[in-house]
């Protein structure tokens, strides 16, 4: 199924049934095909009320590199895993580049729908912060394609298109 490998996974969040929570950071998760993060509280299984059909909110994700020249553009020493809210922080892949195409992490397939929007808890990490995050600088929205489990250190390969669950 793997065709190169681009990446890995560098740290993995949960969000917290409370919105303004931190989020968790953990050592595994298990993903559902079409639905999301296994025990994710807040996005599990949700549904568009736009299209009624699953939403693309299922798992998010965002490049180490991009965080750490947002925290240099902000005079910052670092922005700290997971202060940015995405369930996977990662090395080595330029995730906006991916946009439209499928990887492999894990046991798991994930197909990179669109680029994340940021939102206002942005500039409670820093003020100025949620404007960086525009225009490519963002992270990335994924949907699962095939569940399994992703873990810290788990390669990232771009992989051959799987049918969807």
């Amino acid at each position: 199924m793997s065709q190169e490998l681009v990446g890995r996974v560098v740290s993995l969040h949960l969000h917290p049934a409370k919105p303004a929570m931190p989020l968790k950071p953990v050592d595994f998760i298990d993903v559902v095909a079409g639905k999301g993060i296994e025990g994710e509280p807040r996005y599990f299984g949700r549904i568009s009320q736009a299209t009624g059909q699953p939403s693309r909110r299922q798992l998010s994700l965002i490049e180490r590199e991009q965080i750490a020249a947002h925290a240099a553009s902000l005079g910052l020493e670092t922005i700290h895993p997971g202060a940015v809210r995405a369930n996977i922080e990662t090395l080595g892949i330029d995730l906006i580049a991916c946009v439209g195409q499928q990887i492999e992490i894990g046991g798991a397939v994930l197909f990179l729908a669109e680029p994340r929007t940021p939102c206002e808890k942005m500039d409670a990490v820093c003020k100025g912060l949620r404007e960086l995050m525009q225009n490519n600088r963002q992270g990335v929205m994924a949907q699962l394609v095939k569940s399994g489990r992703i873990r810290v250190n788990d390669p990232i390969k771009l992989a051959k298109n799987v049918r969807p669950a």
